[in-house]
C-alpha cells in the first residue's frame, strides 16, 4: 500500500473560506470580537466536488493509496484574532476533514489542526487533539511552532508551556507533524522560507535542548523533507558531537518526509536520512502546483522520484507503507 502522510484540504468549497473571510474582518473591526461559532453550510456534493478532480484524481493518477489528510496549513492563521477566533475556526476546518474521511474511508484518514492563538495557553489545544482524537478518531495532529506567524515570539517547543500537550500525544499515541501556518511577517515567504525554516528550527530546538527523553513516545514529522536539517546533516551531527547533544537518540522521535520536489533532493534524503526514519508524502494539492518543464511531470509527484531513487525494494517498501504504520498506529484502526 502506498500511503501519502501529508496532504491538506487545499480545494474547499467557496463557503468555506467565505465564513474565514467573514470572521476575519470581524476580529479586524474588534480584536476582542467574540461571536457565535454557526454553521458552515457545506453539502456532500459539494465535498465531493472539491476533491473528484483534484486529490483523489491525482492519487488515481499517480498511484497511490490512502492520504493523511488535515486542514489547509497555510489557512491555520493562528496569528488572526484571539483564542476564540482559533477555536471556532479550528472546530470547524476539523468537523470537515472527518465528513471528508466519513465520504471517503479508503481515500483519506484524518489529521487535526490545534486552535492555538500567540501568548494563550496550550490547553485548548489539548482540549482539541481529546476530542478529535477520543470522539471522532483522528490518527495525528499538525503543531504550529509559532502562533505569532512568523515572528517566532513565543516560547520553544521545548519549554514547559508546550509539554501538556507532549504528554496528550504520547498518552494517545499520536504523531504530531510540525507544520507552521502563514507567515504575516514581510521578511517570510509563507511556503518557502517560513515552512523551510520552521522545519530546520524545530529539529534544532530539539537537538539542542534533548527534551524529548521525557517523552519516550512522543513522535514529530518534520515536514518538506525536513527543510536544511539531510542537506546540513554533518553541520547538525557534527555540532551534536562537539555539543554533547544526542544526535542518534533524536532519530527515535522524528521522522521526514519526502515533500522533496527535484530527483536529486529525494536521492539526497534517502542517502543521508536512514531509511526508517523517512515517510512517503506529497503535500498534493499544496505549495507547488505546476508542471517541470525539464521531466514533462507535476513537480509534486514525489513518487516518481522515489521509485527512481537507489532503493532496495524493501527500504521503498518501508517508505510507501510500514515507516508510515508505525509513526501513526492508529492509522490501523
Amino acid at each position: 500500500m502506498i500511503i501519502d502522510c501529508h496532504g491538506h484540504y487545499t480545494t474547499t468549497p467557496p463557503a468555506v473560506g467565505e465564513w474565514r473571510e467573514a470572521q476575519t474582518a470581524a476580529v479586524e473591526a474588534d480584536p476582542l470580537h467574540v461571536g457565535p461559532k454557526g454553521v458552515i453550510e457545506v453539502s456532500d456534493d459539494q465535498i465531493r466536488d472539491s476533491l473528484e478532480g483534484a486529490q483523489l484524481a491525482f492519487q488515481r493518477e499517480r498511484g497511490t493509496d490512502l492520504t493523511i489528510f488535515s486542514p489547509r496549513a497555510s489557512w491555520m492563521g493562528h496569528h488572526v484574532g484571539n483564542e476564540h477566533t482559533s477555536r471556532s475556526w479550528t472546530e470547524h476546518q476539523n468537523e470537515l476533514i472527518r465528513r471528508v474521511c466519513d465520504l471517503y474511508p479508503d481515500n483519506f484518514a484524518p489529521v487535526c489542526q490545534l486552535p492555538q492563538s500567540p501568548g494563550a495557553a496550550i490547553d485548548p489545544s489539548v482540549a482539541e487533539l481529546r476530542r478529535c482524537v477520543e470522539e471522532m478518531g483522528f490518527i495525528g495532529c499538525n503543531v504550529n511552532p509559532d502562533p505569532s506567524g512568523g515572528h517566532w515570539n513565543g516560547p520553544p517547543l521545548w519549554d514547559r508551556a508546550w509539554w501538556s500537550l507532549w504528554e496528550t500525544m504520547q498518552e494517545l499515541d499520536v504523531p504530531g507533524m510540525i507544520h507552521v501556518s502563514a507567515s504575516c511577517n514581510d521578511h517570510f515567504l509563507t511556503t518557502g522560507s517560513h515552512y523551510l525554516g520552521a522545519d530546520t528550527t524545530a529539529f534544532v530546538q530539539a537537538l539542542t535542548s534533548g527534551f524529548m527523553k521525557d517523552f519516550p513516545g512522543l513522535r514529530w514529522v518534520i515536514p518538506h523533507g525536513g527543510g536544511a536539517i539531510p542537506y546540513h546533516w554533518g553541520r547538525f551531527r557534527g555540532m551534536a558531537q562537539d555539543q554533547g547533544w544526542d544526535f542518534d537518540g533524536l532519530l527515535d522521535h522524528i521522522w521526514f518526509d519526502t515533500c522533496v520536489y527535484h530527483q536529486p533532493g529525494i536521492d539526497l534524503l534517502v542517502d543521508v536520512v536512514p531509511v526508517e526514519n523517512i515517510l512517503f508524502a506529497s503535500e498534493m494539492v499544496g505549495a507547488v502546483r505546476g508542471i517541470d518543464p525539464d521531466t514533462g511531470n507535476h513537480y509534486d509527484d514525489t513518487k516518481i522520484y522515489l521509485d527512481a531513487a537507489d532503493l532496495a525494494e524493501a527500504d521503498r517498501t518501508a517508505i510507501y507503507d510500514s515507516n508510515v504504520r508505525r509513526v501513526y498506529p492508529r492509522l490501523g484502526a
